[in-house]
């Protein structure tokens, strides 16, 4: 009985940290993990990818073409990106949590392109696979550590990877580089990560890095923020370690950096404004 009290006394205090926030259950670890819906674009870019080849995509991660149903599962929980993308039966659509001018027509929910008689139409996909999650994820904790895959082994080729974090709100996120390294290249255009002060790879632009020194530490100016790691077909190197914890209080000025860095480093800084 003791015990019985005590488990409940436990999930009550995990909850009450969820909490619900315009119907969406915020901070629920353990369900967007389960969700295991994750979004991919083409190494080239941005809606690149044929419905065969968006299936291919998820086929060769071990997955499959999430459904409408599952896509709007992850949604319910936290799940949001701007980027339509292919899911099961050749339907195209894209998960808006957080209604914007530029997303989802000022709307929440499933935007939905319907089922598509041109399946060589070009667009992102939307894959499903509960149990891989190495290379990217939705993270809600209040400090993370996260790897290059195969890490402390070098990366693969041909990887895309995408984490999002969403903390407390009025919370703040601090990204501190552990290790560092990434195949180096002036402009940054053969591996690299990428940080947006955002929940997706569309706003909030911070900066593009490779090379193999410590890029400086970064905050954000929000409770999100998304990294976006890609390689290409051919070099790999040692990957990385970054650490993320919160900050309860705004930080002074200054105690952000602007996505800039020292030594070797090469990098594309971008505007660290507000979201």
């Amino acid at each position: 009985m003791i015990a019985l009290l005590f488990f409940s006394a436990l999930l009550w205090d995990k909850a009450r940290a969820w909490g619900f926030k315009d119907g969406v259950l915020h901070n629920s670890i353990w369900l967007e993990r389960a969700a295991g819906v994750y979004h991919r674009e083409a190494r080239a870019g941005k809606y690149r990818l044929t419905y065969a080849e968006a299936k291919a995509v998820c086929e060769y991660e071990g997955g499959h073409l999430a459904t409408y149903q599952q896509l709007e599962a992850a949604r319910k929980i936290g799940f949001h990106v701007c980027a339509a993308g292919w899911m099961a039966k050749g339907r195209v659509g894209y998960p808006i949590v957080k209604a914007g001018a530029n997303c989802g027509f000022g709307k929440t929910g499933i935007v939905d392109y319907g089922i598509r008689l041109n399946r060589s139409e070009r667009w992102d996909a939307y894959c499903y696979n509960p149990n891989g999650k190495e290379c990217g994820g939705v993270f809600t904790d209040s400090k993370h550590v996260f790897k290059s895959p195969g890490y402390p082994n070098e990366y693969e080729n041909d990887q895309i990877c995408y984490w999002h974090i969403r903390v407390k709100y009025g919370q703040r996120i601090h990204l501190q580089f552990l290790e560092f390294d990434v195949e180096d290249d002036t402009a940054c255009l053969a591996d690299f990560l990428e940080i947006y002060d955002s929940y997706d790879d569309i706003n909030g632009f911070v900066g593009r890095f490779c090379g193999d020194e410590l890029p400086d530490d970064i905050i954000s100016t929000g409770n999100v923020m998304t990294l976006k790691f890609l390689t290409d077909a051919s070099v790999t190197a040692g990957g990385f370690q970054i650490r993320y914890t919160t900050v309860d209080t705004p930080s002074k000025a200054g105690d952000g950096k602007n996505a800039t860095s020292q030594g070797k480093t090469n990098f594309l800084s971008g505007k660290f404004g507000i979201m």
